[in-house]
């Protein structure tokens, strides 16, 4: 047993040293895309050891004397196969030559002659492993069962005055099944740039006996400790070049393809918070679940009680409990309470009427019955006159999300259509966000403190990426040395937060990579570099408009015309910045949401700058984005009708000069 303890030792001692040179690699920061497959060989030495007791060696031979205990040390070969779908966990599997041979310790036969015993046994073995790196490094562990098929079985018997006794053990099991755990770590050898890669793995694993019986008869089992080495060939699907070691002198973009141009737009202050004062425009619609004609919980109904006591300047300040979804949070904290805000306003000019219309698809009587659900809440609650309320039932809305002839994300287009729609032509309840022909509610007023704005991001350009690139990504690296990776991207935008990158540092000069591949298969890599600081100006507050836009409707802008040039525009004031960012919902292919979120900024902006030139206001300056249907700048979330209405907007900010 003090050969077990040994082995252990020395076993837990290359663990933790491996655990150790897999950390110093993470430890470098260097980032290259990793393939999911790779394969190779390995070559290793088995350290084994031998328990138990044998002595009848086969059917004509059992020798004078027991054997006890041995080790010996022998050769592994495998080929190796691995799948790696992420950096923590995968799959292994090896098909080995595994010879088990040694040499059992001498005894004394009865002649008081020395005896000794030696076997060449040896497998074919395969073993499934799980793979898993627990710090997403190069360092891995691995487990799993081993599955051995007997390939030879030779033994040597000598003793002192006897001739050598060579032959095969009997009563051989021809399969055996036992299992395995160990560690390695992956160390690369080929440059970044290479499509094929190349890591050299040294290893070690511990094989238990447990189940590793080799003979039917008698008490002899073996353990092993291996300790080897790994070579292993994967080609990555994605190349990525290797970074350049000068340092950049300007920010402006190293061209080396024209095709692809890329440049960063950097915030030279990076402020955490800002005070906005937003005008919030009101959907006129209640969305409906399917399959029932109940307002849904998610609109907050008040009682008789709470209703004579709610006014909608309630909401101006007013936060919901729950802000970990961002500004949605709060805009569908006010969005909900619509039926509310509508029984304020009706109260407060009672000779407003509405007309509700009730939408079910193929189906006008349920429709009806829905509309007919609103009508009774208001009166109900906020002791609205019935007569004031009319209501009808159609089959679609007037202005239906789902389109003649349409096939794709049927399901989410008709989950829209299911509501009751709002119209009225009073003029109290309207004060649309737009043109008359719009049929949005007035606005709400709130006031509320952004985290994070948008205009602290840094925003990476890479003209011409959707047309020649299959995909980039940005390399962000320090004074120090350590590399944020984002992306990768597909698009000609992205942008990161100011916030994200600075994490906790105060200030950062950083050196920024751009790292493509085209989609010919070359790589592509430009650099440029900036200087990110921190700021927290608790009393500059900004404004927030939004304007919105029916499904798939690009073009109308035109109607928000006067909207922009008369309410807008007289609001910025000379040497301010405006924001203007488009976004749409997931309906749709990606790229083309891309396109029409960058149409509608780039209008709203024409629209803007043309009024700025006739009121003879200077040095105002813009930043027009067009996210698309990008999951992490959208305003909202894409799981309820609401929430895509609300994402196909162009959001305009106007910050103050400082």
């Amino acid at each position: 047993m003090l050969q077990f303890h040994i082995s252990k030792k020395k076993f837990a001692t290359v663990f933790l040293m491996l655990i150790f040179a897999g950390t110093a690699v993470n430890a470098q920061k260097v980032k290259r895309t990793q393939p999911v497959w790779w394969f190779g060989e390995s070559a290793a030495a088995n350290f084994n050891f031998y328990r138990g007791t044998t002595q009848i060696l086969n059917n004509d031979k059992t020798v004078p004397a027991a054997f006890h205990k041995g080790s010996g040390v022998k050769p592994y070969l495998s080929l190796l196969t691995e799948y790696r779908p992420n950096k923590v966990w995968g799959g292994m599997l090896n098909v080995a030559y595994d010879n088990r041979g040694g040499k059992f310790d001498g005894v004394m036969a009865p002649c008081n002659c020395a005896a000794d015993l030696s076997t060449n046994i040896s497998y074919l073995t395969v073993e499934p492993s799980l793979r898993l790196a627990p710090f997403a490094n190069a360092f891995y562990i691995f487990a799993g069962p081993t599955l051995s098929f007997n390939l030879s079985k030779a033994f040597t018997y000598t003793q002192e005055k006897q001739t050598d006794i060579r032959g095969d053990w009997s009563d051989i099991h021809k399969t055996v099944f036992s299992g395995q755990a160990g560690a390695g770590i992956d160390i690369p050898v080929s440059a970044r740039t290479s499509p094929t890669q190349m890591t050299i793995s040294p290893f070690v694993s511990f094989l238990t006996d447990f189940g590793h019986e080799p003979r039917s008869v008698e008490s002899w089992s073996f353990y092993t400790v291996r300790a080897g080495l790994a070579l292993k060939f994967g080609t990555s699907r994605k190349s990525i070049p290797a970074r350049a070691i000068a340092e950049p002198t300007t920010t402006s973009p190293i061209v080396e393809e024209k095709e692809v141009q890329f440049s960063v737009r950097a915030p030279k202050v990076v402020p955490l918070s800002r005070q906005v004062k937003e005008t919030f425009p009101l959907i006129n619609s209640v969305f409906f679940n399917q399959e029932s004609t109940e307002i849904p919980a998610r609109y907050i109904l008040l009682n008789q009680n709470q209703a004579v006591s709610f006014h909608e300047a309630q909401l101006q300040d007013a936060q919901p409990d729950n802000l970990n979804n961002g500004r949605s949070a709060r805009q569908l904290a006010v969005y909900h309470n619509i039926l509310n805000i509508i029984g304020d306003r009706m109260r407060s000019n009672p000779q407003s009427t509405i007309n509700l219309i009730g939408a079910s698809d193929k189906n006008p009587a349920e429709g009806k019955i829905m509309a007919a659900n609103v009508k009774q809440y208001l009166v109900s609650a906020f002791g609205i006159d019935g007569s004031r309320i009319s209501i009808n039932g159609r089959d679609k809305p007037s202005v239906s999300s789902e389109q003649p002839g349409a096939k794709k994300e049927l399901a989410l287009l008709q989950e829209e259509d299911r509501r009751v729609d709002i119209i009225s032509t009073s003029s109290e309840l309207l004060m649309q966000v737009g043109g008359t022909n719009l049929p949005f509610l007035k606005p709400v007023e709130m006031n509320s403190t952004e985290a994070d704005p948008l205009d602290s991001y840094v925003l990476f350009n890479t003209d011409g990426a959707t047309q020649s690139l299959k995909s980039w990504s940005v390399d962000v690296t320090d004074e120090n040395g350590n590399v944020q990776q984002y992306g990768p991207y597909t698009q000609d935008q992205a942008a990161v937060s100011g916030k994200m990158i600075l994490g906790n540092k105060q200030q950062g000069n950083y050196k920024i990579m751009m790292l493509g591949e085209t989609k010919n298969g070359d790589s592509v890599k430009k650099e440029s570099s900036v200087s990110l600081m921190k700021t927290d100006d608790p009393k500059q507050e900004g404004l927030r408009y939004s304007i919105l836009f029916n499904f798939d409707q690009s073009k109308s802008i035109a109607s928000y015309q006067n909207f922009l040039t008369d309410i807008v525009t007289p609001l910025i004031p000379e040497d301010g910045m405006v924001i203007i960012h488009g976004h749409t919902d997931i309906i749709g292919d990606e790229a083309y949401n891309h396109t029409l979120s960058q149409e509608r900024a780039t209008a709203a902006q024409q629209v803007i700058e043309q009024a700025l030139a006739k009121a003879g206001t200077k040095g105002v300056k813009f930043q027009s984005y067009g996210f698309g249907e990008d999951a992490g700048t959208a305003p909202f979330e894409n799981t309820i009708p609401e929430e895509r209405f609300y994402n196909r907007t162009v959001i305009i900010d106007i910050i103050p000069a400082k």
